[in-house]
């Protein structure tokens, strides 16, 4: 699989969206696939806060993560977030999340990130199975949920 910034192939955007709506839309009420497109647009530019990373094989999109400043607004306190951690249906238990996953852990230690926060409603074993600890587990938006973090610089 490669790995590249969806800043240098936007077109995957669209793609991309429809796949978060679709998994997402229960944790952002309301919001439109149009809007999640837009939001997500402002993930395209130069800055790591906030980007997508999508990987590929053979030029068919596989999935994506995403760095973010914050991903729960009941936590500002906790600064940066991975997020948007999808693959496609095809391509599951296949490694190619956990490799998504390692590839942003990577870029965020390169810019001196020392540590990143996530949440999950469901796969709180799979990201502990690449370091990441239990910080809290909580209700979020009608949902019980794992806030969890990983330390870069250990």
């Amino acid at each position: 699989m490669k790995v590249k910034n969806l800043m240098d192939e936007p077109t995957h955007l669209n793609q991309l969206a429809v796949w978060h709506h679709q998994e997402w839309t229960h944790l952002n009420p309301g919001q439109t696939l149009e809007e999640r497109k837009e939001k997500m647009r402002l993930y395209l530019g130069p800055e790591l806060l906030p980007s997508t990373f999508i990987g590929k094989v053979d030029e068919e999109l596989v999935g994506s993560a995403a760095i973010v400043e914050c991903d729960m607004d009941s936590h500002p306190e906790l600064s940066p977030w991975l997020a948007s951690v999808f693959v496609a249906d095809s391509f599951r238990q296949q490694g190619y999340g956990g490799r998504l996953v390692k590839h942003i852990m990577s870029e965020a230690k390169a810019a001196g990130i020392e540590k990143l926060y996530l949440f999950t409603p469901s796969q709180a074993k799979f990201y502990a199975s690449l370091g990441w600890k239990v910080h809290s587990e909580e209700r979020y938006r009608g949902e019980n949920v794992t806030v969890m973090e990983v330390s870069l610089h250990k």
